[in-house]
């Protein structure tokens, strides 16, 4: 029976294999949900250092001369509802 969800194998080094063996009991649970957590955790993390670079590039073209104010942008919000 094929299962729900993807599966990926991992080769680890012994030292890794074994710091995620010693986390996952910490927590109680198994090998492949740490190793999960992890990923993820490590992925999000990537992601907002990716953002966080394109957000600096953004910042350092903005020209403030041309920018809206808060107050300025929120009027304009409030008459376009009314």
């Amino acid at each position: 029976m094929p299962a729900k969800n993807p599966r990926v194998n991992v080769v680890l080094e012994r030292p890794l294999y074994d710091a995620l063996g010693r986390l996952a009991r910490r927590e109680g649970s198994s090998l492949s949900t740490k190793a999960r957590d992890l990923l993820r955790d490590a992925l999000e993390t990537h992601e907002d250092l990716a953002l966080a670079e394109i957000a600096e590039v953004r910042e350092r073209a903005l020209d403030r001369s041309r920018a809206l104010s808060h107050a300025a942008v929120w009027r304009a919000r409030r008459a376009k509802r009314r």
